[in-house]
């Protein structure tokens, strides 16, 4: 019975710590806030296959929510002192996702948020690898958030040639 009591309140704090999660990707989240598209971006010239504006705000609130549950799904598999390297990664990578729009919307500088998202891409690729032996379904999780940056990155690629 002891043991069944410390299990189920070790897995309560558990979901405690999935809020906190949250608030870390969502806060990294909100710098694009402060670095909006603006009239910079509407003057540029886009590709006909440019998402409409509209569709950022949903697409990035669903990545930031399936990036917040597999960081805590990698966390509770034995919190920062067991998944150093793992969360050390993913939070590399959120801190790269963090820096693109100053770079891009703020700085307004597309060749240089370009070589940066390619270097994001690729932090995903390594945080989806070291989730995956921890566990398998925080790994998939991300593959959305990948397939979007990979889409993202091509975007952005082709804003740089075409203003350039």
């Amino acid at each position: 019975m002891t043991r069944s009591l410390a299990w189920s309140k070790g897995r309560s704090c558990h979901w405690l710590a999935l809020p906190g999660w949250f608030l870390i990707c969502f806060l990294a989240a909100s710098l694009g806030a402060f670095f909006g598209p603006g009239a910079w971006y509407e003057s540029l010239a886009k590709p006909f296959w440019n998402p409409p504006g509209w569709i950022f705000g949903p697409v990035w609130g669903l990545l930031y929510t399936l990036m917040a549950v597999a960081a805590w799904l990698i966390w509770r598999e034995g919190g920062w002192q067991k998944q150093r390297g793992p969360i050390g990664i993913f939070l590399w990578q959120l801190a790269l996702n963090a820096l693109w729009s100053p770079l891009f919307f703020g700085l307004q500088m597309p060749g240089i948020a370009c070589a940066e998202i390619l270097l994001l891409w690729g932090m995903i690729v390594a945080t989806i690898r070291v989730f995956y032996p921890v566990n398998p379904r925080a790994a998939m999780l991300l593959v959305p958030y990948l397939a979007w940056v990979s889409f993202a990155s091509i975007l952005n690629g082709t804003l740089w040639y075409l203003n350039a």
